[in-house]
């Protein structure tokens, strides 16, 4: 179930510039959630959405601005969370953590459209609702916490290596990932876990997505393989300035390689506390 923005507002024309920002006693929290200018329709603000519940410790932000390749979700709410506002930019890494059961996979598979949900996604401006389901997920690719294939063997799930340019990139893709194009050829049913969790980002990556939702990434995974893979995803970040939305449980992962840091507590989103 879907939730457009603009039909429940009556907007339907939208023009973008940047706002002084308004101090709050909440102007940390959302500063960290909300890094981009608010967006406005024909020089006035657009309706203001809340963040989880009022409170205290509530917030409400604006909508999002329209950023190139960006991830902009406005009032998205999966089942059993609090409406869920926030951008993340072209380019930029965010890490969602959570104890099991907070919600975490749940908010993924909204944003990539799989499970019922209301509110609305962005990427590159173009709102989900706007887009053909498949052509969604290329553009916002879900690497799940278990993956999935439908073919016996490896290759029938990438291009041929030995052939054209997707089968040139999916062939670097492997390399990176120390895994030789010999594997295409094996029978899925011989992979290991982590050769499965290897395999299935590779796959995720060479269709090229623009935003990259990653479950789980490397909990499967040896320290060398694990290095491997998070090099691997930074440099897709940066060379092709992909929005990413990264969970993980690992905190020094998550010191590790920077970024915003996020937490669903008791069905909210809000900027994990360092300590």
């Amino acid at each position: 179930m879907r939730t457009n923005v603009a039909h429940h507002t009556g907007f339907t024309h939208y023009q973008f510039f940047k706002v002084p920002f308004i101090r709050t006693r909440n102007q940390n929290a959302i500063a960290s959630l909300l890094p981009r200018p608010a967006c406005r329709y024909a020089g006035r603000p657009l309706p203001r959405l809340s963040l989880g519940k009022s409170g205290s410790n509530g917030a409400s932000l604006a909508g999002c601005s329209l950023i190139v390749a960006g991830l902009c979700l406005v009032g998205l709410r999966p089942r059993g969370l609090e409406p869920v506002e926030i951008e993340i930019a072209a380019g930029e890494l965010v890490f969602l953590c959570g104890p099991s059961g907070a919600g975490k996979s749940l908010l993924l598979r909204a944003i990539a459209d799989l499970d019922p949900h209301v509110g609305e996604a962005r990427i590159d401006g173009i709102p989900r609702s706007g887009l053909s389901a498949p052509e969604w997920r290329r553009r916002v690719g879900l690497l799940p916490a278990e993956s999935h294939w439908w073919g016996d063997r490896v290759g029938a799930h990438f291009p041929d290596p030995r052939t054209g340019a997707g089968g040139a990139e999916t062939a670097r893709i492997l390399n990176r990932l120390d895994l030789g194009a010999e594997v295409l050829d094996w029978s899925v049913s011989r992979l290991s876990t982590g050769e499965r969790q290897r395999l299935a980002l590779a796959r995720l990556l060479a269709n090229g997505p623009e935003a990259l939702l990653l479950d789980e990434a490397t909990a499967n995974l040896d320290p060398p393989n694990r290095d491997r893979v998070e090099a691997l995803v930074r440099d897709y970040q940066r060379e092709r300035t992909a929005a990413v939305l990264w969970v993980s449980h690992d905190p020094e992962q998550r010191r590790r390689l920077g970024g915003r840091s996020l937490v669903i507590r008791d069905a909210r989103l809000e900027p994990e506390p360092w300590t």
